[in-house]
């Protein structure tokens, strides 16, 4: 059973900076996809960014420009800078091998 560990959310103010990080205990040789997702209370689930296993990036139109994605072998960031109340959200990694795998979620607010 792959697991997700995903750590660094918290409180920031505007315009300040975050850095979540998620460790996925898969082989790296199954690891098509990394990303992450976010989800504000009422509102759906929405991508923030990908990874593929080829190093090719995909960022929601929303976020580019200020996050970034690297990847380190089995871990995946997200590089959060010059965040905004609306980022505010609750944080999930996903994992895609030959299944779908999600983390548990970390917690991102942005608030003075």
């Amino acid at each position: 059973q792959v697991q997700l560990v995903e750590s660094g959310g918290g409180l920031v103010q505007p315009g300040g900076s975050l850095r979540l990080s998620c460790a996925a205990s898969a082989s790296i040789f199954s690891i098509r996809n990394m990303g992450w997702y976010r989800q504000a209370p009422g509102k759906q689930r929405e991508l923030v960014a990908h990874i593929t296993s080829g190093g090719t990036t995909t960022y929601a139109d929303s976020v580019k420009g200020r996050f970034t994605i690297p990847r380190a072998k089995n871990t995946v960031y997200l590089q959060m800078n010059s965040l905004k109340p609306d980022d505010s959200a609750v944080y999930y990694c996903n994992l895609i091998t030959y299944e779908n795998y999600w983390g548990r979620g970390t917690q991102v607010t942005v608030s003075s």
